[in-house]
């Protein structure tokens, strides 16, 4: 009887450590990674115990929580080979609250430049006022874990109004 032999690397790392690291470099618990994926804790669990194998949407939805590309987070790992060839390349990697915290970051330091020590104008209000019911509403939509930045940026957006 002929033996096949295969010249793939052999899996170095289980993926439910590798998840559980990813997690866990980010501070999260299982719960809150679940609510990030719109899984059950259990889902979570199973993943991380190496006792379910997550999809192939939650491996890119993975990918995306972690800011990395989904090859990347199976490569090496013990990710059947033929799923890992079906991910896509890239991952949605910023969440909405991230991307609005971004452009606020974004608009803060283009109304520093323009009043430049100077009293701020009607132009730095009409772009700044608006901020603050935008912040409101994403601290009520936000998760623990964005809310340092949140409170930091509020702080910012006061202060350039103030000043």
């Amino acid at each position: 009887m002929a033996r096949s032999i295969s010249f793939a690397p052999a899996p170095t790392e289980d993926l439910g450590q590798r998840i559980a690291q990813h997690r866990n470099r980010r501070g999260w618990t299982q719960e809150q990674l679940a609510e990030r994926l719109a899984a059950s804790r259990t889902a979570v669990s199973q993943f991380e115990a190496g006792l379910a194998l997550p999809s192939e949407r939650t491996i890119v939805l993975l990918a995306g929580l972690f800011h990395v590309e989904p090859q990347s987070l199976v490569e090496g790992t013990n990710y059947p080979a033929a799923k890992a060839e079906r991910l896509p390349h890239t991952a949605l990697r910023y969440t909405e609250a991230e991307m609005q915290l971004a452009l606020l970051r974004r608009d803060l330091a283009w109304a520093a430049r323009l009043h430049d020590g100077q009293p701020p104008g009607t132009l730095t209000a009409d772009l700044l006022e608006p901020w603050v019911a935008r912040l409101e509403s994403l601290a009520e939509a936000t998760s623990d874990g964005d809310s340092a930045e949140l409170a930091e940026l509020r702080a910012a957006l006061r202060a350039a109004l103030a000043s």
